[in-house]
């Protein structure tokens, strides 16, 4: 089979998305090496590290029509690879074309609340909430991933779609999350935050929570992640870190080093990051979004406030017993998910809209 997925997602320098199409799209060809795997964009993008020899980069456009990507220019790049079926990994899929489709939403973020995403004409966000809902209509994607049973149920409520049109294939961390031994000399404790800053991550009450417990604790607070345009600035306060993007090498350490991952989302579709964390045995306090919840298991600690972040950070700082349980839950926990399940899910949608189309 050969597939063609969207890769517009790895020109982003960080975050959720670009790991969903790099994690996804290397499993994908280890786990079908029959199977050729092209990524398609318009823009410039870098290829996975570790890509397989049957993950290979698909033609970008050449002429002003094939610039109009959605509509001219991926039909061109899809039939230059011959691909039977297209994977819109984010949100879109090809206006026109016979080729069948299959479209992830990963969460409802862009109809949700006003704040979480920007408004301004014509931005990304804006595109996506006037294109996805045609597309969904018209039937231009044959079928629909979510990356949780959470927004699987979303979807169907929102859109209005059947249920057998939409499934749920959850994600995984990368196996390069692991626990690292302890740092020697120890760093002061501090509790720890991996996200995208942006209005939707719920940083004030994070900030908050660990300025009321920070005397009982006696930790710092660190947050590493790209600064979203959109999100306001965070003045200086002694013993807050912000580390901006850190690289995929430098984060286990963290994870492993920190007494707790904090992560109070509003509202995710998945939110890898806890998985992230779990896979190095750091305990996790998180927000009780119903994503974040199905994916935690029962292994984290869930809070919907600042009063009750800060509660939880001061009982994490003064037990090392509930620390250990915490860290084993989450290992266990983060075991029972990987990419090559993702992968082999994934693929099995692929073959039913191709079997479908026959």
């Amino acid at each position: 089979m050969r597939i063609a997925l969207d890769a517009t997602p790895l020109t982003i320098s960080s975050g959720g998305l670009p790991r969903y199409v790099t994690e996804l799209s290397i499993a994908l060809a280890k786990e079908f090496p029959d199977d050729i795997y092209y990524l398609l964009s318009d823009q410039p993008f870098q290829m996975p590290e570790r890509a397989p020899a049957n993950l290979v980069r698909g033609r970008q456009p050449h002429s002003a029509a094939e610039r109009r990507w959605w509509l001219w220019g991926i039909q061109h790049a899809i039939r230059q690879t011959g691909a039977e079926v297209f994977h819109g990994t984010n949100f879109e899929v090809p206006y026109l074309g016979s080729t069948p489709a299959i479209l992830t939403i990963h969460d409802l973020s862009p109809w949700r609340e006003r704040a979480w995403q920007p408004y301004t004409h014509n931005s990304e966000a804006d595109r996506v909430r006037w294109r996805t809902p045609w597309l969904v209509r018209l039937r231009r994607a044959r079928m629909i991933i979510t990356v949780s049973e959470a927004v699987r149920r979303e979807v169907i409520e929102h859109f209005g779609v059947s249920p057998d049109r939409v499934r749920a294939v959850p994600l995984a961390a990368s196996s390069h999350f692991r626990p690292v031994p302890p740092t020697s000399p120890a760093p002061k404790p501090f509790f720890l935050c991996v996200a995208t800053l942006e209005p939707r991550k719920n940083i004030s009450a994070l900030i908050e929570g660990w300025r009321e417990s920070s005397l009982q604790t006696g930790a710092d607070l660190v947050i590493a992640g790209r600064n979203r345009a959109d999100f306001e600035e965070i003045f200086p306060i002694e013993g807050l870190h912000l580390l901006g993007e850190v690289s995929d090498q430098e984060l286990p350490r963290l994870y492993s080093d920190a007494l707790a991952f904090v992560y109070p989302s509003h509202y995710e579709g998945f939110g890898l990051p806890v998985l992230e964390a779990m896979q190095c045995g750091c305990p996790v306090i998180t927000s009780r979004d119903p994503a974040i919840t199905e994916v935690a298991g029962g292994a984290a600690v869930h809070t919907s406030s600042s009063q009750e972040i800060a509660e939880a950070m001061r009982d994490i700082a003064a037990n090392p017993r509930l620390r250990n349980l915490l860290s084993g839950a989450g290992l266990e926990r983060a075991a029972s998910f990987s990419w090559s399940r993702t992968a082999r899910e994934t693929h099995a949608v692929y073959a039913a809209v191709t079997e479908d189309g026959r």
